[in-house]
């Protein structure tokens, strides 16, 4: 027997349901048509930090993929690729786009705290603040594990634990600590519940789940960066100094 959906699938997609209206529908298609593969709020490229390589023939699931752009850059380069998220809008946005682009691949409505798909399936796992920031990660990282083959990755973006103790309960990121970092878990977040850990808590999740960590890339914003037009929340100033985001790679044993 499946257990229970944990309360913050529901207030996440009510909340990505409010975020799809308000942004991604209406950015979705250029994010589906750009060319290169970027990373996070400022775009730093793939080509700069070398994180996934040759993608073509890998079996790859996106959690919480949102409109599936970065699983649409993927298939793009001859991955096959499954996209999965719980929030029924934007899954509406991504098949719309696969049917305005030509490119399709599998779309499932699910949390990435449970997947309805079979053990050792996928080379690599894949997430960009989808399960990563809105998913409990006591309970994704066993199952982004469960899919993996042996010697297949896990490679998610997120927000960094720094960042998320120098935020206020509203506006702009600080240049102050506001809050504990020891005991760092849930976070109700602007309608939604974010989840964050401490580095030492990270690398005991990932061990404990038989993935070995290959690397931690604390990302820095390109020098053409500006500040993202949505969330402006964290200055581009700010993200130059002190990483905001970072991409953790992991391989299963």
């Amino acid at each position: 027997m499946s257990s229970p959906e944990p309360d913050s699938v529901a207030a996440n997609r009510e909340r990505w349901t409010v975020r799809n209206a308000e942004w991604t529908d209406a950015n979705a298609a250029r994010a589906w048509a750009r060319e290169t593969i970027t990373w996070g709020m400022f775009g730093v490229p793939e080509a700069e930090l070398g994180i996934l390589g040759d993608v073509a023939g890998l079996d790859v699931v996106e959690l919480g993929c949102g409109t599936a752009y970065f699983s649409a850059w993927l298939a793009k380069r001859g991955a096959r690729v499954v996209g999965v998220d719980p929030t029924p809008a934007q899954l509406s946005t991504a098949r719309r786009l696969q049917v305005e682009t030509g490119i399709e691949f599998p779309l499932i409505e699910a949390p990435g705290e449970s997947v309805p798909l079979p053990d050792a399936s996928f080379d690599l796992v894949h997430s960009e603040h989808g399960a990563s920031t809105w998913a409990d990660p006591y309970r994704w990282i066993p199952e982004a594990a469960r899919l993996l083959r042996p010697g297949g990755r896990l490679v998610f973006l997120h927000s960094t634990p720094l960042a998320m103790i120098c935020f206020p309960p509203e506006g702009e990121i600080t240049t102050e600590l506001l809050q504990p970092y020891h005991g760092l878990y849930r976070e109700e977040w602007d309608g939604g519940i974010e989840f964050q850990l401490t580095h030492g808590e990270w690398v005991r999740v990932l061990r404990s789940n038989g993935l070995e960590i290959l690397d931690l890339i604390e990302l820095q914003p390109p020098a053409a960066a500006t500040t993202h037009p949505y969330y402006s929340d964290v200055p581009v100033e700010w993200a130059r100094k002190w990483p905001n985001e970072e991409i953790w790679v992991a391989r299963r044993r």
